[in-house]
């Protein structure tokens, strides 16, 4: 108790520096914390992607529609449970800047395959009755103010025109893991609109998605389905949806590798700052740790003194560092949720967090330790400063 009251006397001596150091710490995790939660929400989809799903596409690409009638055929593939289909829309609300997913599908074969998505019974039999109706997730709803009734209107990109939707349903995620900021409409309205005004595109989707009655069978069943096609005129490419999500990311791989380096330059950095406060710190001490010393204090007595204080400032600044991070979080979610839908501190955040700050603490602690340590008594007491 007297060597913890000690440390805790000896941390707040020099009440700026500490103060100052404590500051470093708390901005450098913080900054840590955001960064990594960055990158675990750019991966939040692949973390989210179930096992038992498949997304069948074009082998060209996934702007090549494939043809409706490969439902059927997919369906009668050994190993395949359920099959729907659905088709990027790639529309406009109001502006660019508010940009959001939104797509065209099946509704009631497709959402049976997302048990996570969880929509009220009386908002989800009026959507399967309105053929122009759509839902959207509840995140999207409020950050527009949207609610159950109103219009609206999407500019197409893809398919041009104005297209009205009615907002029949909102939906909330089974977890905070599942993006609630997607809007989603009937497949049939999107084809029927273009057949009416003689376009493309009609009879064809942009991806079937398929569940699959084992996991472990899904490379066996992908290489079934892409044989069945193989030498057609749209040849397909079948993958979890897991590597499905994993392709988009790879394409801004850099940036992710770029935001990782990042993250852990900041803790470099201040390793740094620590060490530099107990060096000073244990330089201007040599003379007490030389008279400790000669009251029979140990080596591993004066080691742990400076490692102690060298845990304590660190901690404290991991400790507010951390706390601090989730309003942060929760504020820089909030602006960015058109391009992170999920956008939450998890608890591998948090482990590396800590793991990082006790490595700090232990690496900055270990050169003036081990001065003190070596030094001779004699040496000791005539150091002056």
């Amino acid at each position: 108790m007297h060597i913890l009251k000690l440390i805790f006397k000896n941390s707040f001596r020099h009440k700026l520096r500490t103060f100052l150091t404590i500051l470093g710490v708390t901005v450098a995790i913080l900054a840590f914390g955001l960064l990594r939660t960055v990158v675990s929400a750019w991966y939040a989809g692949v973390e989210a992607s179930s096992a038992t799903r498949l997304v069948t596409r074009n082998a060209v690409s996934l702007v090549f529609p494939l043809p409706l009638s490969y439902k059927e055929k997919i369906r009668q593939i050994e190993g395949v449970k359920g099959v729907s289909y659905g088709t990027w829309f790639g529309g406009i609300y109001i502006d660019e800047k508010n940009f959001f997913a939104n797509y065209s599908m099946e509704p009631r074969t497709y959402l049976a395959m997302y048990p996570e998505i969880i929509i009220p019974d009386d908002q989800w039999n009026v959507f399967l009755r309105d053929r122009k109706g759509a839902a959207a997730g509840k995140k999207l709803a409020e950050r527009f103010g949207w609610k159950i009734g109103d219009v609206i209107t999407l500019k197409g990109t893809i398919f041009p025109g104005n297209w009205d939707f009615v907002l029949d349903a909102i939906y909330k995620g089974r977890d905070d893991t599942v993006d609630e900021t997607a809007f989603f409409f009937h497949w049939d309205y999107l084809n029927e609109t273009l057949k009416k005004a003689g376009r493309s595109w009609t009879d064809k989707v942009g991806w079937f998605l398929i569940e699959i009655e084992d996991p472990d069978i899904a490379a066996e069943v992908s290489l079934r389905i892409d044989k069945n096609f193989k030498n057609s005129l749209a040849e397909t490419l079948t993958e979890t949806e897991k590597a499905f999500q994993l392709s988009f990311i790879s394409m801004t791989e850099a940036i992710v590798i770029a935001i990782r380096l990042v993250s852990f330059v900041i803790i470099f950095i201040i390793m740094a700052v620590v060490a530099n406060t107990m060096a000073m710190t244990a330089r201007e001490r040599i003379g007490e740790y030389a008279i400790f010393k000669t009251l029979g204090f140990r080596s591993f007595h004066i080691a742990g003194l400076i490692l102690g204080e060298s845990l304590f400032v660190t901690m404290l600044g991991a400790v507010l560092g951390i706390l601090l991070t989730f309003p942060a979080a929760a504020l820089f979610g909030k602006e960015l949720s058109q391009y992170f839908p999920i956008f939450n501190v998890e608890r591998e955040t948090i482990v590396l967090d800590i793991i990082a700050a006790l490595v700090v603490a232990f690496v900055a602690a270990l050169f003036p330790a081990w001065r003190a340590i070596h030094i001779r008594i004699a040496d000791g007491l005539r150091r002056v400063g």
